[in-house]
């Protein structure tokens, strides 16, 4: 199976690209979904997380209390200690998932992740994929989706790396600068060059 790391700021299209990549057979793996269901399975990321945030981090019947940590971690400046939690135990988990997925068939695994470049495993990648677009572009979009102000928006754009200044990083850079159907089709023909490999 083929592997392959895709990464970009909020707002690029990297999710969009997914979803075309998804319904071409592609095996999609979200590092914000796999973070949060680890936060939750795992013992030793639960003790930790209740050590460091406190007890309110988990509801009495053991869910994840997503409201509460965000504002620990988000609101309060703590994202470090939260992503020096979790952040070992992804490298593992991503390569147990992929290893299933290849299992089951599927000839190209995704990784989606914002933070993808920051990690230490991209050595895991076959192939590393970064999604720029416009800051401007992808201000409009975030707020039309998330009906978020835009003063919000930019805080969170300004909390990310510059992605622009990462293009030595990615073997493939898809350039989300027209009509969404303009990025499906750039997301079709770069899956394509997967499959050829």
């Amino acid at each position: 199976m083929v592997t392959v790391g895709i990464t970009g700021g909020i707002g690029s299209g990297k999710s969009a690209v997914c979803e075309v990549w998804t319904r071409m057979g592609g095996y999609v793996l979200n590092a914000d979904d796999l973070a949060k269901e680890l936060m939750v399975r795992d013992a030793d990321i639960r003790r930790q997380l209740v050590e460091t945030f406190g007890e309110c981090t988990f509801r009495g019947d053991g869910s994840l209390n997503r409201a509460y940590l965000a504002e620990e971690a988000f609101q309060k400046g703590r994202v470090g200690e939260l992503n020096a939690i979790v952040h070992p135990k992804l490298p593992d988990a991503v390569k147990q998932r992929m290893q299933a997925a290849a299992h089951k068939g599927f000839r190209v695994g995704i990784y989606e992740a914002a933070l993808l470049l920051e990690s230490d495993h991209l050595g895991f990648f076959d192939h590393v994929v970064l999604v720029l677009a416009d800051e401007e572009k992808r201000l409009e979009w975030v707020r039309e989706r998330d009906n978020a102000s835009r003063r919000d928006i930019k805080s969170r754009m300004d909390k990310q790396r510059n992605f622009d200044n990462a293009t030595h990083r990615a073997d493939i850079v898809i350039r989300n600068e027209g009509t969404l159907e303009e990025l499906k089709e750039k997301a079709k023909r770069v899956f394509n060059t997967f499959l050829d490999t």
